[in-house]
C-alpha cells in the first residue's frame, strides 16, 4: 500500500508543477506559494477531521512538534526556491534539478535511519539518478548570461530544503498520524511564506491577481494537499530512501505534460537523462 501510496504522491506533484506554472505567468512567485499554502493548509485539516486524528493534538510530545517544525521550515524555503526557478526557467529543466534532492535524501536516510538493506542497489540507483538528473540540465547556450540561468541556483536550493525536508519528516510523524503530521507543518509553511510576503511588501498585490491565475494557484494547492498526503502515509510506513525515490518520479508526470501544456520539448540528451532516472528509481524500488 505504502509504494501504491507513493505512486500517487508523484502524480499529484507532476500536477502541482504545471498548474503553478499556469498559476505565475504574471504573479509574484512568493505570493502565488502564501495563497496556494492556504489551500493546502485547509485541504489537510479537512483531512484530519475526517479520519478523526484531531484528537491526538494534545499526546504530541515535544520532540515530534520540533521535528515537525523543522520540517515546515524546510519545507517552506524548498516552496519558495522551488516556484521562483519555476517562475524563471522551463519546467522540464527547474523539475529534474529540483528531483535531485532525492540523492540527498537516500544518502541521509542510509547514515540517519541505518536503511543499509541493499546497499549496493540503491549506490547503483544513486549513480542513475545523478547521471540523468546532470544529463537533463541542458549546458548553456551561446548568449546566455550568468543572470538568466540563476534558476539553475534556485532549483538546487529547493532541493537541498525538500531532502531536509523528507528526513525531519520522518522523525515528525513518527509517533502521529500522517495526515495530523501534515497539516500541523503546513501551518508552519503558510507562516513562513507570509512573514516573507509582509517582510517584502507584496501582499498590495492580492487585489490585482489575475483570476484565470488565482484559479490555477488554488488548484495547484489542491494538488499539493494529495500529494502531501499520499506521501507522508507513504513515509510513515514504508521505507525512505525508497518511498523518496517514487515519490520524485513526478518528473515524468511533470515532463509530460510540459510537452502538452507549453510545448516544451526535450533534447535526444535530455531525454536519456530521463531513462536513466527512471531506471534508477525503478531499481530502488526492487530495495524495499
Amino acid at each position: 500500500m505504502w509504494i501504491f501510496m507513493a505512486a500517487l504522491s508523484a502524480v499529484f506533484a507532476g500536477l502541482t508543477a504545471i498548474l503553478a506554472k499556469i498559476g505565475i505567468q504574471k504573479t509574484d512567485s512568493d505570493l502565488a506559494t502564501g495563497l496556494r499554502t492556504i489551500v493546502v493548509l485547509a485541504f489537510a485539516w479537512t483531512m484530519v477531521f475526517i479520519v478523526g486524528s484531531a484528537d491526538q493534538i494534545s499526546q504530541i510530545s515535544g520532540r515530534t512538534l520540533i521535528f515537525l517544525v523543522l520540517s515546515g521550515m524546510a519545507t517552506g524555503a524548498s516552496w519558495l526556491f522551488y516556484f521562483k526557478a519555476l517562475s524563471m526557467g522551463d519546467v522540464n529543466k527547474v523539475v529534474p534539478i529540483d528531483k535531485s534532492s532525492t540523492i540527498m535524501t537516500v544518502l541521509l536516510a542510509i547514515v540517519v535511519f541505518g536503511e543499509t538493506n541493499h546497499l549496493w542497489l540503491k549506490l547503483v540507483s544513486i549513480l542513475l539518478l545523478g547521471t540523468g538528473i546532470f544529463m537533463m540540465v541542458e549546458k548553456k547556450q551561446a548568449g546566455e548570461t550568468a543572470q538568466s540561468r540563476i534558476w539553475i541556483l534556485y532549483a538546487f536550493l529547493s532541493a537541498v530544503f525538500a531532502a531536509l525536508t523528507s528526513i525531519f519528516g520522518k522523525i515528525g510523524i513518527d509517533n502521529i498520524e500522517s495526515n495530523l503530521g501534515t497539516a500541523i507543518r503546513t501551518g508552519v509553511v503558510l507562516i513562513m511564506a507570509w512573514a516573507i510576503i509582509l517582510m517584502r511588501g507584496k501582499q498590495t498585490q492580492i487585489k490585482t491577481i489575475d483570476k484565470r491565475e488565482l484559479l490555477f494557484i488554488s488548484l495547484s494547492g489542491l494538488a499539493t494537499g494529495a500529494s502531501w498526503l499520499c506521501y507522508y502515509y507513504a513515509l510513515q510506513n514504508g521505507i525512505v530512501s525508497v518511498v523518496v525515490p517514487i515519490d520524485k518520479m513526478s518528473v515524468v508526470v511533470a515532463v509530460g505534460f510540459s510537452y502538452f501544456v507549453f510545448k516544451e520539448r526535450l533534447s535526444k540528451r535530455a531525454f536519456i537523462g530521463l531513462t536513466l532516472m527512471v531506471a534508477g528509481t525503478l531499481l530502488m524500488v526492487t530495495a524495499a
